[in-house]
């Protein structure tokens, strides 16, 4: 028998370094116009059904096959304010630069259109870089993106410290699951721009979908 743990390094002064600069930003007080973001992002194997399932009646639980096929893959994004409740899963086909820069892109357009700077969270993925804007958009949109960020990445080997893959293993765990044996591979792999709905999002802010900082 064994576990599995995240054991970070020791006497690792760039790991201190990391996650004290994300603590700090965790304590800040809550500010619509600067909120602090966490993102995460997790490939995630799509399965499908060899029959049908047989629905579930009174007195009988839905009873499914044990086999299954293969049906792709797929990225999902998770963003995450957690001082306001709010969160947002987008799943897309892949994971790219460019994937990133259009997520990016959404956040600061269309989730906090009004925020001087949003305060993003995240790991060090090298997908996640100021460079990646420059990979999806002319060098002038790349750069009015940018200036509305400021970034802090987790430690190396240390992204647990991130509240958004929290959020992610949660949801991986349960919903996803479920969604990965019932829903065909045609609907899980969403084209670019469909996102998904949390029911989290109601139960923390009592609004679904949530409003827009002031």
């Amino acid at each position: 028998m064994k576990e599995y743990w995240v054991i970070p390094p020791a006497a690792n002064a760039a790991f201190a370094a990391a996650m004290e600069d994300v603590l700090a930003v965790y304590r800040r007080p809550y500010d619509p116009a600067h909120p602090v973001v966490c993102m995460d992002e997790k490939p995630y194997q799509l399965l499908g059904h060899t029959r049908d399932p047989i629905p579930a009646r009174p007195g009988r639980d839905r009873r499914e096959d044990g086999e299954y096929v293969r049906a792709g893959t797929c990225s999902i994004f998770c963003w995450v304010e957690p001082l306001r409740g709010w969160r947002r899963v987008d799943a897309q086909p892949r994971r790219t630069k460019v994937d990133w820069a259009r997520q990016v892109e959404r956040l600061l357009t269309v989730d906090y259109p009004d925020a001087a700077t949003v305060v993003l969270v995240m790991d060090n993925l090298n997908t996640h870089t100021i460079g990646s804007l420059y990979e999806a958009f002319e060098p002038t949109k790349a750069f009015a993106l940018a200036q509305r960020l400021e970034i802090h990445h987790t430690p190396k080997h240390g992204s647990w410290l991130n509240i958004a893959e929290i959020e992610l293993s949660a949801l991986t765990a349960s919903a996803w699951t479920a969604a990965s044996k019932t829903l065909p591979s045609s609907t899980l792999n969403s084209p670019p721009g469909s996102s998904r709905p949390t029911s989290a999002n109601a139960r923390s802010t009592g609004t679904s979908p949530p409003t827009t900082p002031a």
